[in-house]
């Protein structure tokens, strides 16, 4: 497999800084949706890269940093629950990648997007489905983005304790959805995401 296939038919049409855009954290019922932009040089081998979601929580650890120190650019940015519960978490998501694509030091001209979906960005590009096993761009957006929110995730752990946000880092688990019908939720859920446990809860 050719792994920069996609970014080598942008820089044919003339795109000289293709970044490669994915998100981390959709589904959880709580803190910010994360998204990344990453910019590599063009053929760059990074052992073992690969989509996150297939590595584990050490191999990410390790590649983070060897992303951040060979890519041409990269930035990383969120959406929070409370812009999630405002917007919706399509739009929220959207909102991330535009941030990141934008807070890039070396402007990228062109973007491939993890996905079925285009957000609204300043510069064209097109969406891959399943990008993350695709494309190299993408796979390393997904590492720092999924990274990222997980270090995030370990920090709230601490803040509230009673909901072992490192353990689920937020999704719906038994545990996670057991812990808001005990608490009740915190400052960082979604609400927009809890109607159903909590008003299952309600009628217990």
């Amino acid at each position: 497999m050719d792994w920069f296939a996609y970014e080598q038919a942008a820089a044919s049409k003339g795109y000289r800084a293709v970044c490669g855009i994915d998100e981390a954290g959709r589904g959880p019922l709580a803190a910010p949706v994360f998204a990344a932009a990453v910019i590599l040089p063009l053929g760059l081998e990074i052992p073992g890269l690969n989509d996150s979601k297939k590595l584990s929580e050490k191999k990410r650890e390790v590649l983070f940093d060897v992303i951040c120190e060979k890519a041409i650019s990269f930035s990383i940015a969120f959406a929070d629950e409370k812009e999630i519960d405002q917007l919706n978490i399509l739009q929220a998501t959207f909102l991330a990648m535009k941030r990141a694509c934008e807070g890039l030091k070396v402007p990228a001209d062109y973007a491939l997007i993890d996905g079925n979906r285009m957000p609204p960005l300043l510069i064209p590009g097109e969406t891959i489905v399943k990008g993350d096993s695709l494309s190299a761009s993408i796979a390393a957006a997904s590492i720092l983005a999924k990274v990222s929110r997980d270090r995030l995730m370990k920090e709230l752990d601490a803040i509230y304790p009673e909901y072992q946000f490192s353990k689920h880092k937020g999704y719906g688990t038994a545990l996670h959805v057991q812990k808001i019908r005990e608490y009740g939720p915190c400052p960082i859920h979604r609400r927009s995401f809890l109607k159903k446990i909590l008003g299952e809860s309600s009628h217990e």
